[in-house]
């Protein structure tokens, strides 16, 4: 991947339905070029997995997200991520370093959703700890 690609990734972010021939525009290349790229990023080794939507902030206010970091016990994180993998309130998890060994994205539709799912996931067996910070706003960067 080169400077090229990176920002018309970055442009892809930004809108990913932008029509190719504004996208070549702003890059200064050709239609073709811009085609071939993502083409290329788009395949099985490339660097576009897939697209999504994003909705606007106020259609998920009710929704609750947090972020829980997990501190595990001995070496049973890919026990601990297999069954997490098992809750569909956990929209992520990174292995991190430091005090936690994992952070957990979480995505609930309510509060009430969100302590079951936080009770239910500290039972996991091999946890040793968590700690939860519920996330209040997001910023577009």
């Amino acid at each position: 991947m080169d400077e090229l690609d990176r920002r018309l990734l970055a442009l892809l972010r930004a809108d990913s339905r932008e029509p190719v021939a504004s996208l070549a525009a702003k890059l200064k290349v050709s239609r073709g070029t811009v085609q071939n790229r993502i083409r290329k990023m788009l395949g099985p080794d490339g660097a576009i997995q897939g697209f999504t939507v994003r909705t606007r902030p106020e259609l998920e206010a009710s929704r609750v997200r947090a972020i829980m970091t997990i501190a595990i016990e001995g070496e049973r994180s890919g026990a601990v991520v297999k069954a997490l993998r098992g809750f569909p309130e956990v929209d992520k998890v990174h292995t991190t370093n430091g005090r936690w060994d994992l952070i957990a994205e979480l995505d609930t539709e309510t509060l009430a959703a969100f302590s079951q799912t936080l009770d239910q996931i500290r039972l996991i067996d091999g946890i040793a700890s968590t700690e939860t910070s519920i996330l209040l706003a997001t910023q577009k960067m």
